[in-house]
Order: C-alpha cells, then sequence, then structure tokens
C-alpha cells in the first residue's frame, strides 16, 4: 500500500504508463520515462491513471509509491529502471555507475507490482 509523502503534478512528454520510474523531460515540469540505469531518475509515476504525452501526470518523489517491475527483485535491493522505466535491481559492472530511484520492501518478479520506498543515489560497480 502506497503512503506518498510528496507528490507533483507534472506535463507527460511520451506516454506514461502507471508505477513507472520518470526522469526530467527536455522543457520545464516535463517528464518522460527513465530508460537506463544512469538515467537521473526523480520518481515514479502515480498508480491510478496512465498519461499521453501532453497530458498531465503525477510524480511521487517521496515516501512510498507502488512500482512496476521489469525483472526478479529482492526486498532491500536498490531499484533503477530497466529501457521500459519498470523497477529492476540496481548491479553496476565494476567501475560502471547506476543511478537508483528506490529500495524494494517486498521480494517480486517481472510484472510485479510492489510497495517501494523512494531513495535517491548512484552507486558504482
Amino acid at each position: 500500500m502506497a503512503n506518498r509523502d510528496l507528490v507533483k503534478s507534472y506535463t507527460a512528454e511520451a506516454d506514461l504508463d502507471i508505477c513507472l520510474f520518470v526522469k526530467p523531460g527536455a522543457a520545464d515540469y516535463g517528464m518522460l520515462p527513465a530508460a537506463a540505469a544512469t538515467d537521473a531518475i526523480i520518481g515514479v509515476t502515480g498508480p491510478v491513471v496512465a498519461a499521453d504525452s501532453g497530458e498531465s501526470v503525477d510524480v511521487i518523489h517521496g515516501g512510498i509509491a507502488d512500482l512496476q517491475l521489469g525483472g526478479t527483485v529482492t526486498r532491500g535491493d536498490l531499484l533503477t529502471a530497466d529501457a521500459s522505466g519498470k523497477g529492476v535491481t540496481a548491479a553496476p559492472a565494476t567501475g560502471a555507475n547506476a543511478r537508483y530511484g528506490a529500495v524494494a520492501l517486498v521480494s517480486g518478479v517481472s510484472g510485479d507490482i510492489i510497495p517501494v520506498l523512494i531513495t535517491l543515489g548512484s552507486i558504482q560497480g
């Protein structure tokens, strides 16, 4: 169950599904789906309504949010974005950097939607 502490509305610069990692878009207050472990993840889209490009989208910046998974994760894993904005375990190669946007609160597999604690940062392998 989500416990969203900080939610802000933005403009979707691409179609955005629910419960995905997002990054800043080209314009101020624009959002795009995060599509790589190196993207500047800044939040998770809300769980209620998907947004088409040009529409308003709510982004959760703090608290507990629901996140779609793109792979198997274990509770406690730091999560980053796959190519679709879904959460996967942040596991950069030696010497490589990865940005993360959340910590998994429960374990899950690809296709699950799980609660995560929004936590922004980066790690190096």
